[in-house]
C-alpha cells in the first residue's frame, strides 16, 4: 500500500541529489557548451535512474530477472554514497576558499573616489590609446581580447591583470576550474576504492565471534550451552544458494547445541527463492534450529509462506512461542515473537502468548528481530535476547547513525536486567558493501 509512496520518495530523493551532484561534478569542472559539458549532464541522468532503479524495479522483476539490473544498480549505490560523503567534505574547504576569495576581490578592487562618481568604466592608458587607432585596428585586437577571456585569463584592466600594464606574459589558469576538477578527481577514486573495499568485506566470509554471557541463577549443567546465532542473510538476487551453503558449513563447524536464525532470511517468496534457502535443511544443532521473522519476511506474503518453508526444512519457527530446551538434566526456555512489521497483517509481537505461564525458576532466551523490542522483553523478565536487524549499521557512517535508533547496534549489551546481543547478520541489504561492519555468525556460550 505504501509503495507507490516510497517509489517516489526514491525518485524525487535521486533527482535532487544528482542535481547537486550535477553542479560540483559537471558545471564546475566544464565550460559552458563544450563537450564535456553535455557527456557529463547525460551521465549525470543516467546515474539518476540506475539509483532509483533496483529499489523500484527489481520486486517487480524478481530475483532472477532483476539480477543484472541489481548488481549494477546497487554496486553504483555504494559509490555515490562514498562519492557523496567525499564531496561534503570538500564543501567546508570550498567554503572557506570562497570567502577568502570575496575578501581579497573587496580589498583589491576598492574604486578611487573620482572613479567612483563616474558612471562609466575606468579605461586604463593603452586602451585609451587603442581607441583612438584606426577602425581596421579593433578588430584583431577584440579577438585578440576574447582569446585571452577564453583561456581564463583577466580582463585588460581588471583585478587579476599583469603587474605591468603593458604585461603581454601568457594568461593565468583558472583556479578554480582547477581545484573543482582536481576534487572530482579525488572524491571519484575516494568512492571506488571504498566501495571496493567494502564489497571485499560483504561478500567474504562472516567472522565468528564468540561470546560468552553470564546468566544469573543458571543451573551448573546449562553452563557452556551454546547458541549459533546468525541473522540477516537476506538471500534475493545478490545473494544466493552458495551463500547459504557457506553459512551451514560455518555454523555445522561450530557444534552448537542450538542455532537461531533471527529474521530477515530474505528478500523475495518462496517460490522465487526457496534452491536458495534449501541447504538450510543440512543445519546440525544438538537440540535442533529455530527461525523468527524478520521485517523483510512480511514485505512479499505475510511470512506465512516461509514458515511453511522452513517447516519441511526441519526449522521451528516460533511465533509467539517457546520450547524448552533440556540439556544435562537442566531445563532452558527458548522463546520467539513475531517482528514488529507484522502488526501491518495483524500479527506481530505477543509476549503474554509466547513468555506467559512460564516456570519463572528456568533462564529465559528470547528470539526477536529487532533490538528495539528489548523494552518489552525486559519488562517480561527475559534474561537474554537474541536479535539482528541492524546489521551493525552496515556503511560508515551508518554505523554511528544507527545508534540513534536502538538500544545497542552490535554487540552485548543491557537494558535494566536484560542482557541484549546483536549480531551484525551473515548477509546485507542495498549494496553489496559493508565499511565497519563486518558480517558475522556469533557462538553465545552460557556462563552462570
Amino acid at each position: 500500500m505504501l509503495a507507490p509512496l516510497v517509489n517516489l520518495l526514491i525518485v524525487v530523493a535521486s533527482v535532487l541529489i544528482h542535481r547537486w551532484l550535477w553542479i560540483r561534478l559537471v558545471r564546475d569542472t566544464t565550460r559552458p557548451g563544450g563537450a564535456a559539458r553535455r557527456v557529463g549532464t547525460v551521465a549525470v541522468v543516467v546515474s539518476a535512474a540506475l539509483a532509483a532503479a533496483p529499489r523500484i524495479l527489481v520486486p517487480a522483476l524478481g530475483p532472477d530477472t532483476g539480477r543484472p539490473l541489481a548488481w549494477t544498480g546497487y554496486v553504483w549505490l555504494g559509490v555515490l554514497l562514498y562519492l557523496m560523503l567525499t564531496l561534503l567534505v570538500w564543501e567546508v574547504p570550498r567554503a572557506v576558499l570562497g570567502i577568502r576569495a570575496i575578501a581579497r576581490r573587496r580589498n583589491g578592487r576598492a574604486p578611487a573616489p573620482a572613479v567612483a562618481e563616474s558612471s562609466a568604466p575606468a579605461v586604463p592608458e593603452p586602451a585609451r590609446v587603442a581607441a583612438a587607432a584606426p577602425a581596421r585596428d579593433t578588430a584583431p585586437r577584440a579577438r585578440d581580447t576574447e582569446g585571452v577571456l577564453a583561456a581564463g585569463g583577466p580582463a585588460p584592466g581588471g583585478a587579476g591583470a599583469g603587474a605591468g600594464a603593458g604585461s603581454t606574459g601568457p594568461a593565468r589558469p583558472d583556479r578554480r576550474l582547477f581545484l573543482s576538477r582536481a576534487a572530482a578527481l579525488a572524491a571519484g577514486g575516494i568512492a571506488v576504492a571504498t566501495t571496493g573495499f567494502g564489497m571485499r568485506t560483504a561478500l567474504g566470509d562472516p567472522v565468528v565471534k564468540r561470546v560468552p554471557v553470564r546468566i544469573a541463577g543458571l543451573a551448573q549443567p546449562l553452563s557452556g550451552l551454546r547458541f549459533a546465532v546468525v541473522s540477516d542473510l537476506h538471500l534475493g538476487p545478490l545473494l544466493g544458494r552458495a551463500h547459504t551453503e557457506r553459512i551451514v558449513r560455518m555454523i555445522n563447524a561450530l557444534e552448537a547445541d542450538v542455532v537461531t536464525v533471527v529474521g530477515d532470511l530474505a528478500d523475495g517468496t518462496p517460490s522465487q527463492l526457496a534452491p536458495a534457502a534449501r541447504p538450510l535443511r543440512h543445519l546440525e544443532a544438538t537440540h535442533g534450529a529455530f527461525f523468527v521473522t524478520g521485517n523483510h519476511e512480511y514485505m512479499f506474503d505475510g511470512a506465512e509462506a516461509w514458515v511453511d518453508e522452513l517447516h519441511g526444512l526441519g526449522i521451528t519457527t516460533l511465533l509467539n512461542e517457546r520450547r524448552e530446551i533440556r540439556h544435562r538434566g537442566a531445563v532452558l526456555d527458548l522463546a520467539g515473537v513475531e517482528d514488529l512489521s507484522g502488526a501491518e497483517h495483524g500479527r506481530g509481537p505477543d509476549y503474554a502468548r509466547a513468555l506467559g505461564d512460564r516456570d519463572t525458576s528456568r533462564p529465559v532466551v528470547l528470539m526477536a528481530h529487532q533490538p528495539v523490542m528489548i523494552e518489552e522483553a525486559a519488562r517480561h523478565g527475559v534474561d537474554l535476547q537474541l536479535s539482528g536487524h541492524t546489521h551493525g549499521g552496515q556503511m560508515f557512517p551508518l554505523t554511528e547513525l544507527t545508534k540513534l535508533a536502538n538500544p545497542v547496534v552490535s554487540g552485548l549489551g543491557k537494558v535494566d536486567n536484560t542482557q541484549l546481543y546483536v549480531t551484525n547478520g551473515a548477509g546485507f541489504f542495498g549494496p553489496p558493501v559493508r565499511v565497519g561492519a563486518e558480517p558475522e555468525i556469533t557462538v553465545i556460550e552460557l556462563r552462570p
